[in-house]
């Protein structure tokens, strides 16, 4: 490090304070703007080798001037940094050439290693602004939580590119509507995005339902029939539930992604495949391919850049700002008005989310529908989710994110005891709770050495036998590198 000139520029004097310490601590050389105008007279008096920057401070937006900054500062990073962290905040500051984007508050030993890693690629070409990056597409992604942060952020450098996601989440977790802003934001957005289900096709129709058919192609085949990868032509493809794709047809997807071109079927003309891929599953696809229902090269194939959508219960931070968006739509389409007192925020927070966003939504809608006050309280909505088979009233709320491993064990075992420790006699209750906390975190190991009884002793700090004689106790089958427990 050669004492490299680094510009932060914040409005808060105490972020500015920390974040020059900190940078002056690694050898850079610090110097601070408290405006835009005193950051763009910073950087002409003196180039600067990384910029640090806020993107809203108080007499205009950062990213107003982020064009005019790089033409100045040729190939000089420039870091955005933003407490409104939304996607469209992401994806404007990477259109308008920005080096990253940094969600506040941030971690100061992430931001460090950012600004090393920056310095170390500096590049002395400039970075070329996208202005038509986005347009005028609506923004469908809530949240401002660090899981939804990852997302946006990872969302912002696909947007001028081509590359095949794949995106794996639970149920319900909003894996279309990242795909649809993919689409809707990136280069390809005046061309049609086209989604398919593959759960929802019978297998033997598969092939045809993608790439079409010629007329007596098959039985009932009385026409020529256009597929999926001919309407997206141009845009985007989105194959949703690819773990359910037939292995068949899995062959014959993995030849159109080598070869970029296709027949139809029963045709024998060659199509070229002008299509964005964007995949999606629920599936652990690393297990299918072991179980032998899914192919490794397609896997590797579709897997260019993975998108992991987090669960509801690992943002409950996010469950206010959905609640009331979800209620906006509902009243916008004729739904009484209503609102959310904090006791019932408080509660939406303790349900696990089995079904995620989605059931989120379906909730808000039943509550703006059937609740009899303008504000919706907790009791309503308990009773609605226990009405719906959602279980007992809320009580311990799930982990958050930041909760550790031995905090989220105590927690459990707090409430395991309390509701079934008076029932069981001493030595019940000891094996009752050694099973439960012993089983998964074998399945766990041996799932992630695929059956491989030897590293997964090493990795428990166990001796093989000892392995084996607890597989055999808390009945673990393992069946071609899948972990089955006999419950």
């Amino acid at each position: 490090m050669a004492g490299e000139r680094i510009i932060v520029a914040d409005d808060d004097l105490a972020i500015r304070t920390v974040l020059s310490r900190a940078l002056e601590s690694q050898g850079y050389r610090v110097a601070t703007a408290n405006s835009v105008g005193s950051l763009l007279a910073l950087a002409e008096q003196q180039p600067a080798d990384v910029i640090i920057t806020d993107v809203y401070m108080p007499e205009e937006s950062v990213l107003e001037v982020l064009p005019h900054l790089k033409a100045s500062q040729p190939g000089v990073p420039v870091i955005v940094m933003s407490a409104q962290s939304t996607l469209r905040t992401a994806v404007e500051a990477t259109a308008q050439g920005a080096y990253d984007y940094v969600a506040k508050p941030f971690d100061l030993d992430d931001l460090l290693a950012l600004v090393a890693r920056a310095v170390a690629g500096r590049s002395t070409a400039p970075a070329v602004p996208n202005e038509n990056l986005m347009g005028g597409a609506d923004v469908p992604l809530i949240g401002r939580s660090p899981a939804m942060q990852d997302i946006y952020r990872a969302m912002a450098r696909l947007m001028l590119t081509d590359l095949t996601v794949l995106i794996a989440g639970e149920s319900g977790t909003g894996k279309e509507l990242i795909a649809r802003a993919l689409h809707d934001m990136g280069q390809r957005s005046a061309k049609p995005f086209v989604a398919v289900n593959m759960a929802a096709i019978p297998r033997e129709l598969i092939e045809a339902e993608l790439f079409g058919h010629e007329k007596g192609a098959f039985t009932g085949a009385a026409e020529r029939s256009i597929g999926k990868f001919e309407q997206a032509g141009g845009g985007t493809l989105f194959l949703d539930e690819i773990g359910d794709m037939p292995f068949e047809a899995q062959t014959r997807l993995l030849r159109v992604l080598q070869d970029g071109e296709f027949s139809r079927v029963g045709g024998r003309t060659a199509i070229r495949a002008n299509v964005r891929i964007i995949a999606a599953t629920h599936r652990d696809l690393r297990r299918l391919i072991s179980m032998g229902d899914f192919r490794e090269d397609l896997y590797y194939r579709l897997n260019v850049v993975p998108l992991r959508v987090p669960p509801l219960r690992d943002r409950l931070d996010d469950i206010p700002e959905l609640a009331r968006h979800f209620l906006g739509i509902a009243a916008s389409e004729g739904l009484p008005a209503k609102a959310l007192e904090p006791a019932a925020l408080a509660a939406l927070k303790g349900h696990p989310w089995p079904g995620n966003v989605r059931e989120l939504e379906n909730l808000m809608r039943r509550l703006a529908a059937l609740a009899s006050e303008d504000v919706i309280t907790r009791l309503a909505v308990e009773q609605e989710l226990a009405e719906v088979g959602q279980g007992e009233p809320l009580q311990s709320p799930v982990p958050r994110s930041s909760e550790t491993m031995s905090e989220s064990i105590d927690r459990h075992l707090r409430r395991y005891f309390e509701r079934h420790g008076k029932d069981l006699p001493a030595s019940g209750l000891h094996n009752r709770i050694m099973r439960e906390v012993e089983r998964p975190l074998i399945e766990l190991t041996l799932e992630a050495t695929r059956g491989n009884q030897i590293k997964a002793a090493e990795l428990l700090g166990i001796n093989r036998n000892t392995l084996r004689k607890k597989i055999r106790e808390l009945d673990i089958e393992i069946v071609r590198g899948t972990i089955r427990s006999q419950m």
